[in-house]
């Protein structure tokens, strides 16, 4: 007799940094999953494309950390906040690229989405046209964002608190805050 399939879940985002709304919608998604699937979007910086529904998101200037600084920061949040380690996987999740999707998450996964943004609708409307199972979680506010956490490195504003202190000290180790200030610079007057 086969076991029964695990719940499987599927969250994804650019965690450009990951922040603690990132981590709320990573526990919130695992709350209803056996495993969940943290997909990291924009894992390859020659494959971002532009996105009409949110013209920023391709630019380097909004994309600072590698996928690999992107994985060490959830994973760091995540074991943290005490999250089973086991029932994670983070994995690329080339957003633009459709036929790829269930190359990197099973294709039984619920898709968590939530809806703040004409670019999550958008998200949305192309997971469920691409057949795959999708429930929009109840956030009606977005507490933070990354943008704002970049916004504040550049103009040397208070940032940690908008971050997991595991994020924080990746950012730190890495020389994060400096290589944000570098590429607002560089692309601010373009």
């Amino acid at each position: 007799m086969t076991p029964p399939r695990p719940q499987v879940g599927a969250v994804y985002g650019r965690y450009q940094p990951f922040h603690n709304g990132h981590l709320e919608y990573a526990k919130a998604a695992l709350a209803r999953s056996e495993v969940l699937f943290i997909g990291i979007t924009n894992p390859d910086p020659t494959q971002t494309t532009f996105e009409p529904t949110d013209p920023e998101r391709h630019l380097p200037s909004s994309n600072p950390f590698t996928f690999f600084e992107r994985y060490m920061m959830i994973k760091a949040a995540l074991v943290d906040a005490g999250v089973e380690w086991h029932r994670i996987n983070i994995v690329p999740f080339p957003v633009h690229d459709r036929g790829r999707w269930c190359q990197y998450v099973p294709p039984e996964a619920t898709h968590f989405r939530v809806l703040l943004s004409d670019w999550d609708a958008e998200k949305i409307r192309l997971l469920k046209n691409g057949g795959l199972k999708v429930e929009v979680l109840d956030f009606m506010v977005k507490s933070v964002s990354a943008s704002l956490v970049r916004t504040r490195m550049v103009a040397d504003e208070s940032w940690r608190d908008l971050v997991p202190p595991a994020t924080a000290a990746i950012i730190d180790a890495i020389g994060g805050v400096q290589r944000v200030k570098t590429l607002h610079e560089a692309w601010s007057g373009r």
